[in-house]
């Protein structure tokens, strides 16, 4: 993808947080962002460095993270296209707490502050859409915590498997990577699902080690639940697999 030919308002007007801003709002916003491309292993950000913007995936995956004193990582989210990630940071006028990397070639689109507050200034409707983005992150972490909590890991494989069905189809409650268990589901709807990163990466995402990972996609195979292929997953029977932890 050219960067130089990419139309930054018409990109931004596809985005929910941006939907509702006119064509000339979204021109001044759009002389506040910033396209950049990464490639493989790049930083976007690291801990401790100054947060002035907030950033949205264009193409490619980025692993945000932390690493504990005994240098040990863990996956905090994935963002890949559409998703933005820092918007809630970018207020408290605090440096980064967490680190950003491209697990793949990336593009990527940095909104800065300053373009954000002034929008925010002139149209207090933008800045319940910006509240709504960050209370919906909020929720996430929230039911992740619970999940992590809650759940066995075994579900939890389960729910990231799930979590691309429709919110209003079969096995909904398990929809989710945190996701631990779905009732009432009567539809057998079918599903296939390719490993965006590596096993290792989601693995750490789910708070479990890649050794059990690979082995409840080995268990969940030999049960007849879903088949392998490489990095592609498919689920023949969605409800069968989502009721899998309530037999």
């Amino acid at each position: 993808m050219d960067t130089q030919q990419f139309d930054i308002p018409r990109y931004l007007a596809a985005l929910p947080l941006f939907q509702e801003m006119t064509p000339s709002e979204l021109q001044r916003l759009a002389t506040g962002c910033r396209l950049r491309r990464y490639g493989r292993g790049d930083c976007i950000f690291r801990v401790g460095m100054p947060c002035e913007e907030f950033h949205v995936t264009v193409t490619g995956q980025i692993k945000l993270f932390a690493i504990s004193p005994a240098g040990q990582e863990k996956v905090i989210e994935l963002a890949g296209p559409g998703v933005s990630f820092a918007e809630a940071l970018m207020f408290t006028d605090k440096p980064y707490i967490i680190n950003a990397q491209a697990l793949a070639d990336a593009l990527v689109l940095s909104v800065g502050k300053a373009a954000v507050v002034r929008e925010i200034e002139d149209d207090p409707r933008f800045a319940m859409h910006m509240l709504a983005g960050i209370s919906r992150r909020l929720h996430g972490l929230v039911h992740d915590v619970q999940a992590y909590s809650l759940h066995s890991g075994m579900q939890r494989v389960i729910g990231y498997l799930l979590h691309s069905l429709p919110e209003d189809g079969p096995a909904s409650s398990t929809a989710s990577a945190s996701a631990g268990s779905a009732t009432g589901c009567k539809d057998a709807v079918a599903l296939n699902v390719s490993l965006p990163v590596s096993k290792a990466t989601i693995a750490s995402r789910l708070s479990i080690t890649p050794e059990y990972f690979s082995r409840v996609l080995h268990e969940l195979e030999e049960a007849g639940l879903i088949r392998i292929d490489k990095r592609d997953i498919h689920i023949p029977n969605a409800a069968r697999l989502a009721s899998h932890t309530l037999q």
